[in-house]
């Protein structure tokens, strides 16, 4: 079975690679942004009046909520 060499990439074909490159890059900024956009408008979620932290040490533990 025969293998064909790798031939070097031509201009052209790197030129592509790099503008298809450029337009992701675009595209992930510009997504980055409308997600960080929309995260900062949505309402924070509620907070609890109280935090409560409960630790056990092998026992049963019963809390009333």
């Amino acid at each position: 079975m025969s293998t064909r060499a790798a031939r070097k990439a031509t201009g052209f074909r790197r030129f592509e690679r790099w503008l298809v490159g450029l337009g992701f890059a675009v595209m992930a900024f510009v997504l980055e942004k409308v997600v960080m956009r929309s995260l900062r408008k949505a309402e924070p979620a509620e907070k609890p009046e109280e935090l409560m932290t409960r630790i056990s040490r092998g026992g049963e533990v019963d809390v009333d909520l």
